[in-house]
């Protein structure tokens, strides 16, 4: 069967969220390889970006021999997509005309609200004769924030191809109809549409906007894409092989399939529970993926943030301010690892023997081994998923001594305190001693022994990670500890010492057991 609609497929560009628009050679090739054997018609390879601060891989510059060996292993048509917002003019002439022969499609990633922009940046496009579409975002958002739908008449005859693109993944297939409808009363440009996945209608919204009349659509292999993704080119081309009769080669794509499922269980995209509650309200995935994919917050506190987002509340909870009421000499920080269980017998009696000590428990993981300490001030960092662990830790509420220190206001994750808490919880007034987060566990652990006027810091249970057998989601939190350490001895003058051992490069390893003798 031939289609009457065009493919394209965006695998190295929108998966590039995932790997920094890094891909290995051998993948790739398999990837365009298996393309020239599949009905899609478009390959869009990557960004066409100016140097920017932050390091981006190959496939957000594309630089000319990664085009040039993308024709070398493909026939099929190429693009690459641009952000309209940080394109100038003049780029068209720096960063694509030297590359124009390698290119079939320029996209352009366009917000509603610089549609004027994105027209200019089209005719300086068609004067260097590039074939151009227009991506224009937050599709969910155009019945109520579409002013630019009236700008819709200047494309014809300028643009060859208008997306509509559900950024959030919060549209449903009546929405697809309504919208397609009413951008073809105002323009006659050929339409695409590409779907995100985070309701898990990509495919429904994608075969109706097919239905509905659209040229082009876009998918990706295993949905690899920002946030929750996007419709799988394997689920669309299955689904028209058996609905239209589309000649697929399912050989081809098994082999492409079964190489992005081996990424996939390194980088864990798809859909979840705080990206359908994103969704579902139009709300922006590009925090929601930093929260899943590089911070250890619990869905409770993801959804609780995108809750407030939606109320256009800074934050659910105000607090009053952590005053100190004492100074003490000496803090001890306990963390989530096995050593301050392992070691806990020798870190009590250790901390029997300081006289000016209090404890704090960045993560309340290990709390039940030091509950007996009754005579020995303990705080407690409650941030993530801390409220919730507190209340599995301590079952019976009414016997924590404890106090409980927040982040302060506002918190990104919102607020949640277990209401047996609420008198003995308190936040924080400011992080002073570093710009790295102001709400994670290291770093409110340190700022509160700050404001105790602590002289010696010591640590237990921050065991830290091996390298070269960790995740990257580990991989981040050990970078990041590590900054927060060195900020803080930047900032005090005084060293950071561990009594159990550690991984950590930045913290200085003393034995609890040579400290007893």
């Amino acid at each position: 069967m031939k289609k009457e609609f065009k493919i394209l497929d965006c695998t190295l560009r929108d998966g590039g969220y995932y790997t920094n628009w890094d891909f290995k050679s051998d993948l790739v090739e398999n990837y365009f390889r298996a393309m020239d054997k599949l009905p899609i018609d478009y390959l869009e390879v990557g960004y066409r970006s100016r140097k920017l601060n932050n390091y981006l891989g190959q496939y957000f510059y594309c630089p000319e021999y990664v085009l040039e060996n993308a024709r070398r292993f493909t026939n099929k048509k190429l693009a690459v997509i641009l952000n309209q917002k940080d394109f100038p003019l003049e780029d068209v002439r720096n960063i694509l005309v030297p590359v124009k022969d390698y290119l079939d499609l320029i996209r352009v990633a366009v917000s509603p609200d610089s549609f004027g922009e994105a027209l200019k940046l089209a005719i300086e496009l068609k004067n260097h004769d590039f074939k151009v579409a227009f991506n224009v975002m937050y599709m969910s958002s155009w019945t109520d924030k579409g002013d630019f739908i009236n700008e819709l008449s200047q494309t014809s005859g300028l643009v060859d191809y208008f997306y509509m693109v559900d950024s959030f993944g919060g549209v449903y297939p009546e929405d697809v109809k309504q919208i397609i409808k009413m951008v073809k009363d105002q323009t006659d440009v050929p339409l695409g549409f590409h779907g995100h996945n985070n309701l898990e209608l990509g495919l429904i919204n994608t075969l109706t906007a097919i239905d509905e009349g659209v040229d082009i659509v876009d998918a990706t292999i295993t949905g690899m894409g920002r946030g929750a993704g996007n419709l799988k080119t394997e689920l669309l081309l299955t689904a028209l092989n058996a609905r239209q009769d589309l000649n697929v080669d399912f050989n081809a794509l098994t082999s492409v399939v079964d190489q992005f499922e081996k990424l996939q269980s390194e980088h864990n995209w798809g859909t979840n529970l705080p990206y359908m509650v994103s969704g579902a309200n139009s709300l922006p995935q590009k925090d929601v993926m930093e929260w899943v994919t590089r911070r250890f917050f619990s869905f409770n506190s993801i959804i609780r943030a995108l809750q407030n987002r939606k109320k256009g509340e800074q934050d659910n909870e105000k607090l009053d301010v952590f005053q100190v009421k004492e100074k003490y000499e000496n803090v001890l920080i306990v963390g989530g690892g096995p050593n301050a269980a392992d070691h806990a017998e020798a870190i009590e009696q250790w901390i029997k023997q300081n006289n000016s000590i209090a404890i704090i428990h960045a993560s309340s993981k290990n709390a039940k081994h030091y509950e007996n300490l009754v005579d020995v001030p303990q705080y407690f960092c409650l941030v993530g998923s801390e409220g919730h662990r507190l209340e599995n830790v301590f079952k019976q509420m009414t016997d924590f001594k404890g106090e409980c220190v927040l982040p302060p206001f506002p918190r990104e994750m919102g607020t949640y305190i277990p209401t047996a808490l609420e008198g003995r919880s308190k936040e924080l007034k400011e992080v002073t001693f570093t710009k790295v987060m102001k709400d994670t566990h290291t770093v409110l652990a340190l700022q509160t022994a700050i404001d105790l006027g602590a002289e010696h810091v010591y640590f237990v249970g921050y065991d830290g990670y091996m390298e070269g057998n960790i995740s990257q989601q580990e991989k981040g939190l050990s970078e990041e500890n590590e900054l927060i350490f060195q900020d803080f001895k930047a900032y005090t003058g005084n060293d950071l010492v561990s009594l159990t051992p550690t991984n950590y490069k930045k913290l200085n390893v003393q034995s609890v057991y040579g400290e007893l003798v």
